[in-house]
């Protein structure tokens, strides 16, 4: 790329980069306007419109329109989780989860329940 320090292995890879550069976004959403350089970015917000989940998780069946999400909720089904809830069941990976609120020292608050764990 003349314009930065990238280089590329086929032509057409460069030619899709220099998109960034031109600010060219040949491929719009015929639904709201919004327009994208990669027309695998189109199809990926289309997905807006039509509400449409792709990625499924084997072992619980939620659905995700995002594979990065999908791979982030996986996670939950295979890494242990020791802060546990014991009125509600709720655990969590580390007491430093968004999801709990902490009540002071190391005492923390189940978001299901609203008792109180350690």
């Amino acid at each position: 790329c003349l314009e930065g320090e990238k280089s590329f292995s086929h032509p057409s890879k460069l030619y899709l980069h220099q998109r960034i550069h031109t600010g060219e976004k040949p491929h719009k959403c015929l639904e709201c306007g919004k327009s994208y350089t990669r027309s695998g970015n189109l199809r990926q917000h289309q997905t807006i419109h039509t509400g449409e989940k792709r990625y499924k998780c084997r072992e619980c069946g939620k659905s995700f329109r995002y594979s990065s999400n999908l791979y982030t909720h996986q996670r939950i089904h295979f890494i242990e989780k020791p802060n546990q809830c014991l009125e509600s069941g709720g655990s969590f990976q580390r007491p430093g989860n968004p999801q709990r609120i902490q009540l002071g020292g190391k005492r923390y608050q189940c978001p299901e329940c609203e008792k109180p764990f350690k």
